[in-house]
């Protein structure tokens, strides 16, 4: 497959995960009356990687998230090679999936992404529970290392196929309903950065923690998958969706 397929690919799929998990948040998680809360915003997020996946798991592996992209890297899933396109195409699908949803947001009368929090993740002060910066590393850590886990296991060659994009969206949707009090819940840089940039201010600055621990624990589960699972069969494919060899 052309890079410049798999590039559109993951710039789609990731905009469609901000627009559509930080959507969630940022427009229906608090509506009077009919609030989806916290519940409702985690399934939108695993209903948006779930429904990109099938529809361009098959082009770029469906990765959404630069994490993801490391880990499979680290585990020798993605060349290395392909790393920085698939980064790049992630950040600015991030940072287009924020601008639309700032569009949509802003047609409400006295919106205000500042005050609104604008589905950004923090620590500290800025944490939904006023969690600790040690508290919201390990929790972002540890949960992108079993993101990165279970990815790599649904898309062993020994897996059953044709599941792998449930198996993850279901694993998103629980990580979304275990850390949201904690950090607002990131796992995936592009995702934090696209309403960082909206949001400016402490957003911005606490922006390191969710690019240094999501990647940290994705690399933790690339390295380990496969020294653990040693008789897995490694997939020469850009991505954990596809298969066969571009």
């Amino acid at each position: 497959m052309q890079m410049k397929q798999r590039f559109a690919a993951e710039m789609f799929g990731t905009c469609w995960l901000v627009l559509g998990g930080c959507g969630s948040a940022v427009l229906a998680a608090k509506f009077p009356g009919t609030g989806i809360g916290f519940a409702g915003v985690a399934l939108a997020f695993g209903l948006t990687v779930l429904t990109m996946a099938y529809t361009v798991g098959h082009i770029s592996g469906g990765h959404f998230n630069p994490a993801v992209s490391v880990g499979l890297t680290v585990a020798g899933r993605l060349s290395v090679r392909d790393l920085l396109p698939y980064i790049i195409a992630q950040v600015m699908g991030g940072i287009l999936g924020a601008f639309l949803l700032s569009v949509i947001a802003n047609g409400a009368p006295g919106f205000d992404a500042g005050a609104s929090g604008f589905a950004t993740n923090g620590y500290g002060a800025h944490s939904p529970g006023h969690y600790s910066l040690l508290a919201c590393i390990v929790c972002e850590v540890a949960m992108t290392f079993f993101f990165v886990l279970v990815i790599l296991g649904v898309t062993d060659g020994r897996a059953i196929s044709g599941f792998a994009p449930l198996a993850i969206g279901l694993c998103l949707t629980l990580i979304h309903l275990i850390s949201i009090p904690v950090t607002n819940t990131s796992v995936n840089p592009a995702r934090s950065t696209g309403p960082a940039l909206v949001v400016g201010g402490a957003a911005l600055s606490q922006l390191w923690l969710f690019w240094v621990a999501p990647i940290a624990g994705a690399c933790i589960a690339g390295f380990v998958y496969p020294r653990l699972f040693p008789e897995s069969i490694v997939m020469v494919a850009p991505g954990p969706l596809a298969i066969d060899a571009p």
